[in-house]
C-alpha cells in the first residue's frame, strides 16, 4: 500500500523526526498536535479553551492538506495535562465536531512541557 507524507504550512512544522500526517490507502493518520501557532511557531498563550481551539485547528488544517476533513475523522485521542480541563475542552471540541462525532479516548498525562495543556491526534478515513 502506497504511503504519502502530508505537510502544510498552515500547521506547525514537526519539531522532531515525524510527519504532520501520513496518508496510507484511504486512511489519514495525523500526528499529535499541540497549540503551536504556525504563523509564529510559538505555543498559544491562554487557558485550555484557547489551546484546544488552536490544537484542533491544526488538526483540521493537516486533514485538509491530506484531502480530508473533520467529518472524515473516525478516531481521536485527546491528552490533557489537567483533569479539571475536561469540561472546557469538551465545549471547544463540540465546535469542531458538531454532529456524529468520532470515537474518542481522553486521558490525563504528563506533557513534555508544563505550558502544554492539550495534545490531540486523529485518524480519518477517506476511502
Amino acid at each position: 500500500m502506497p504511503r504519502t507524507v502530508v505537510f502544510t504550512e498552515r500547521a506547525p512544522r514537526p519539531v522532531g523526526p515525524y510527519s504532520q500526517a501520513v496518508k496510507a490507502g484511504g486512511w489519514v493518520f495525523v500526528a499529535g498536535q499541540v497549540a503551536i501557532d504556525p504563523a509564529t511557531g510559538k505555543l498559544v498563550e491562554g487557558d485550555i479553551r484557547a489551546q484546544a481551539r488552536r490544537t484542533l485547528m491544526n488538526v483540521k488544517e493537516i486533514l485538509e492538506a491530506a484531502g480530508a476533513s473533520l467529518r472524515d475523522v473516525v478516531k481521536v485521542n485527546v491528552y490533557l495535562a489537567r483533569q479539571e480541563d475536561f469540561q472546557a475542552m469538551n465545549e471547544v471540541y463540540r465546535e469542531f465536531f458538531t454532529e456524529n462525532p468520532p470515537a474518542r479516548t481522553t486521558v490525563v498525562v504528563k506533557m513534555v512541557s508544563d505550558a502544554i495543556l492539550i495534545e490531540v491526534d486523529a485518524v480519518a478515513y477517506v476511502g
